[in-house]
């Protein structure tokens, strides 16, 4: 529910601030914030070089590689849902990945709910797209597959992280890599942005309960879970932003829709492992 919201923080924001500029502000501002978290916590912000590497690659995977690819292509002409959707290819992805990079045992049962969530999320987003799917600019395109890539490939190299390693203090020095892939791109932009109460509050709400909140959350449960268990979580995410928007922004809610909420609902609820008696 609140990796969701992101799609509500962006759409506040994006008038106010190229895609770029934005981004960096928002790890700009992270960076900070988990450092004091840290220090307040008593954590030490020494890790091996083995560590920082690990959660600086993280870094430009999961946030930088992700949300640049998703902000840009916006930016750029390509409706929401259909970012969406193309980024709801994440969770089997990341069930591949797992399967042959790190031998998860994933069962013919899971891939049947790997695969039936993702018709679950094309049913709730199909009926938002309306007429403009045929405008999208091609351009866009592969910049929203990267995306999906980079999270996918991102939480893949999240489980392999070293031992041991603090999931507070890790998580800190992954910021410091998605400004290596945020900054550089700014730097083609002009970083002109208008200040604005919108604007304010998108950054405030990326920050605070996106970057350190929702991003800590996933974090433990890669830590503490299959990666591509956790991955079919994503599929809730357009679920979500669906319903927030039906309340805040008086959006419809129709049949399908409904019909593919329960259908994500179900193979979430299938790709669960059994529990041991």
């Amino acid at each position: 529910m609140l990796w969701s919201t992101g799609f509500i923080g962006a759409r506040l924001g994006a008038p106010y601030s190229e895609p770029f500029a934005f981004l960096s502000m928002r790890f700009l501002l992270v960076l900070p914030l988990m450092g004091i978290i840290v220090w307040l916590s008593g954590r030490s912000f020494a890790l091996t070089r083995s560590q920082i590497i690990h959660a600086v690659i993280t870094g430009m995977l999961v946030h930088g590689a992700y949300l640049s690819g998703v902000f840009w292509a916006i930016d750029n002409g390509m409706p929401a849902g259909v970012t969406a959707l193309i980024t709801g290819l994440q969770p089997f992805i990341t069930g591949t990945l797992a399967y042959f990079l790190l031998k998860e045992d994933v069962t013919p049962r899971q891939w049947a709910g790997l695969a039936a969530g993702f018709v679950g999320i094309v049913l709730v987003i199909l009926p938002k797209m309306g007429s403009g799917v045929a405008q999208i600019p091609l351009w866009t395109v592969p910049a929203a597959f990267a995306a999906t890539l980079g999270i996918a490939f991102g939480t893949t190299w999240q489980k392999r992280q070293p031992m041991n390693t603090d999931l507070v203090t890790g998580t800190f020095y992954q910021y410091f890599g998605a400004l290596l892939i945020t900054l550089p791109l700014s730097m083609t932009e002009s970083w002109e942005v208008t200040w604005s109460g919108d604007l304010i509050f998108a950054l405030a709400w990326l920050v605070i309960v996106l970057s350190v909140g929702a991003v800590l959350l996933l974090m433990y449960l890669l830590q503490h879970g299959a990666a591509s268990t956790t991955a079919t979580l994503f599929y809730l995410t357009p679920v979500a932003a669906a319903i927030e928007s039906y309340f805040l922004f008086g959006e419809t809610l129709n049949a399908i829709q409904l019909v593919g909420m329960a259908i994500v609902v179900v193979a979430i609820a299938v790709c669960r492992p059994k529990q041991k008696a």
